[in-house]
């Protein structure tokens, strides 16, 4: 079943504007109403939200009035075959799965099915020394710190597998034979991980350098090592192929309040003023994927991160994938907190099968 099906748990005075962001937030589509309880009281859609708009029907309006009441659903232990039987017959992407009325779970097509594999070798970035987060990092690399019951990188590694990747690299400088002890070749996941050793810092674009030269001819998708994020991977690499992109970067929207009013003026004339403006920024959030060109372009032991190196290439299809799911990086103690908090609620510990 999906592992954030409550992130879509919605209660009946909800706004259909606070729906909305519920069903945009996340990768499903949907919403489910519950009471108290959380029995099912019915479903909606961002179909039913966009017929209810167009029907001139005010945001502010609750959720209750719109919901699908009668929505198929699935008992509990019902076997996945017969599941995906019901998806068929009735057209569906998802259903809720009950117990006693009570939900307890969402099946979807995506996740029932068998997932698709993906050859692109995925490059995980597991070498820096993670001094804002000492005395942890004092004799522990970063990724290896726990958040839940695993190691971040585990984390962030179960991530792509669940998403159908299996061919890694990881790059190591800080106490590197620690990672290589904990994650071995893969064979641990049924995956493949081999290294490369930074003897020296090089930046994230720099580790690129070490690369093989016998990858596939495929675009490699990077990600530091110390990020939780729940950004579809596939989705990712759609987008950076449908576009023929050179490389794509991740972003996330980042909003600033200016704590002052703001003037802006013509000389000594006062044009306007706006008292405590946000401003809205798109920042780099850590993710990418990057086409043969660019890995090729980078020399052994060059030293450059990632956004230098890309500004290399901007006149030659470097696109941005904004994201608007869940993304920390944890580079302070306060995000390390934080991710503690976050790790089971939003559906991170996932169990390897």
């Amino acid at each position: 079943m999906s592992h954030n099906w409550k992130n879509i748990l919605v209660q009946p005075t909800a706004t259909i504007q606070e729906v909305l962001k519920v069903i945009d937030s996340e990768a499903l589509q949907l919403a489910l109403v519950v009471d108290t309880d959380n029995r099912l009281l019915g479903t909606v859609t961002d179909g039913d939200i966009r017929r209810a708009l167009i029907n001139d029907l005010s945001l502010c309006h609750p959720i209750s009035e719109i919901m699908f009441t009668t929505p198929t659903v699935a008992e509990f232990r019902t076997s996945k075959d017969k599941i995906l039987e019901l998806m068929n017959a009735k057209q569906l992407n998802s259903i809720p799965i009950l117990d006693n009325g009570i939900v307890v779970g969402l099946e979807t097509i995506h996740h029932i099915t068998q997932k698709a594999k993906y050859d692109n070798p995925v490059f995980l970035m597991a070498g820096g020394f993670g001094t804002r987060l000492k005395p942890l990092t004092d004799n522990c690399p970063k990724p290896l710190l726990k958040v839940g019951d695993k190691p971040i990188l585990e984390t962030v590694l179960l991530s792509f597998i669940k998403s159908g990747f299996h061919d890694f690299y990881i790059s190591t400088h800080y106490l590197p034979e620690m990672v290589r002890e904990y994650f071995g070749n893969g064979t641990k996941w049924g995956v493949s991980i081999n290294y490369v050793h930074e003897e020296n810092p090089l930046g994230t674009g720099g580790a690129l350098g070490l690369l093989p030269n016998t990858l596939p001819d495929l675009p490699i998708i990077m990600m530091n090592g110390d990020v939780l994020t729940k950004v579809d991977l596939v989705a990712l690499l759609v987008f950076h192929n449908d576009n023929n992109a050179n490389a794509t970067m991740c972003v996330r929207e980042y909003e600033y309040q200016v704590p002052f009013g703001v003037i802006e003026s013509e000389g000594n004339t006062i044009k306007s003023m706006v008292e405590k403006p946000i401003k809205r920024f798109h920042v780099n959030a850590g993710i990418y994927v990057v086409g043969r060109e660019i890995i090729e372009g980078v020399n052994n032991n060059e030293v450059v991160d990632m956004p230098t190196l890309l500004e290399r290439y901007l006149d030659n299809k470097v696109l941005m994938f904004p994201f608007h799911e869940y993304w920390l990086d944890i580079g302070r103690m306060d995000d390390f907190k934080r991710a503690q908090e976050d790790y089971k609620a939003l559906g991170f510990n996932y169990d390897f099968k």
